[in-house]
């Protein structure tokens, strides 16, 4: 009896996470100048159902006409860590878990930022953990060890990337080789902030706000709205360049929830994730040339959801572990370009579809 309800589960996703079939959006041939690029780290099914029914039942993933499931094993493992799973959608190659952007034989594996970049595009990073740690860092880096953070740290040096916002100020200024990376930034023309407060926005090119010393704290012990806030900032330094840009945005500590086993945490970083979504779909809506993608890089927990109430909020769940789980994960899709992420595919197959849209050859 499990068995069929989980296929019917399955079947009916769609309308399962919308309350109701979602609108078919037009389809146009022409590609998307922006693309946004959000991974809720850790956030599977039941992760983004549990966000449903503690918002009652509103939820901003169901605006997105389009949806899927990726899978999202890596090159050495059913179960891919954070790096391996990053590396994929940043390069559009699976590699071994604990790599940053390199391939299995040790190869720097170019990311599609960097290759926006080289193409004119504005680029960012917005996340709630440190700014070196697996994911932000895998689209910008080049490691066969991602907990190389001060490494990571000096290869922001080594992009223009226009705006990043998150953690891990003291891989850049409390290093073992002494060097201050702050200063460097500051040469290399960026506001460098351990504020939000403290950016003139108008006055900001390039920003580089750290704003803690490593991981930024949970939503429910003062964050807040910080990534929601941070979206917004970046994306105003980002649509100033007529080019276009790339920009990826993690509800990073989703992910720390499930290894925890707290369903709280999970809920509370799952229902700031969505937040955050409602924020950049509504930019992308008004904007009408802005490509965003929601998925995650793996799932964590392996949250099963044993109640709940749709009427008061209520979420009950327990957990089958306290690492990551080889289960698929959901994606949803908004914008020009949409309609191509519709179904079961590969992660590296989401960088792949991302590239086409720019256009990027190489």
């Amino acid at each position: 009896m499990r068995y069929k309800i989980l296929i019917l589960l399955l079947a009916f996703s769609p309308i399962i996470f919308a309350g109701g079939p979602a609108k078919k959006q037009k389809n146009t041939s022409k590609p998307p100048k922006n693309i946004i690029l959000m991974i809720g780290d850790g956030m599977g099914t039941a992760q983004v159902y549990a966000a449903l029914t503690a918002k009652k039942g509103q939820l901003n993933m169901a605006r997105c006409p389009y949806s899927g499931f990726v899978k999202t094993n890596s090159a050495d493992n059913y179960i891919t860590d954070s790096g391996a799973g990053a590396t994929a959608y940043a390069t559009g190659q699976k590699t071994n878990n604990g790599y940053i952007s390199m391939s299995t034989d040790g190869k720097v594996l170019p990311t599609i930022l960097e290759i926006a970049e080289k193409h004119g595009l504005a680029t960012g990073l917005v996340v709630t953990c440190a700014i070196t740690h697996a994911t932000p860092a895998a689209f910008i880096a080049h490691t066969p060890n991602r907990d190389k953070y001060e490494d990571i740290a000096k290869d922001f040096l080594h992009t223009d990337i226009d705006v990043f916002i998150g953690g891990g100020r003291n891989n850049f200024n409390h290093r073992a080789d002494s060097l201050n990376l702050l200063d460097s930034l500051v040469k290399r023309g960026y506001k460098v902030v351990g504020d939000m407060n403290e950016v003139d926005i108008k006055n900001t090119p390039k920003l580089a706000a750290l704003l803690a010393p490593m991981h930024l704290p949970k939503e429910s012990e003062g964050r807040g709205d910080m990534l929601s806030k941070a979206s917004t900032m970046a994306l105003t330094i980002l649509k100033r360049n007529k080019t276009g840009f790339f920009m990826m945005i993690e509800g990073s500590q989703i992910d720390w929830g499930g290894h925890d086993k707290n369903k709280d945490y999970v809920v509370s970083e799952t229902v700031d994730f969505d937040n955050t979504i409602g924020t950049v779909l509504d930019f992308a809506a008004k904007n009408g040339e802005t490509l965003v993608v929601i998925t995650a890089d793996h799932e964590t927990g392996g949250l099963a959801l044993t109640g709940g109430n749709l009427a008061t909020g209520k979420v009950e769940g327990k957990f089958a572990s306290g690492d990551h789980t080889g289960v698929m994960v959901p994606l949803f899709a908004f914008g020009p370009g949409a309609e191509k992420f519709s179904g079961l595919q590969e992660n590296t197959d989401v960088y792949k579809k991302m590239s086409a849209l720019f256009g990027f050859t190489k």
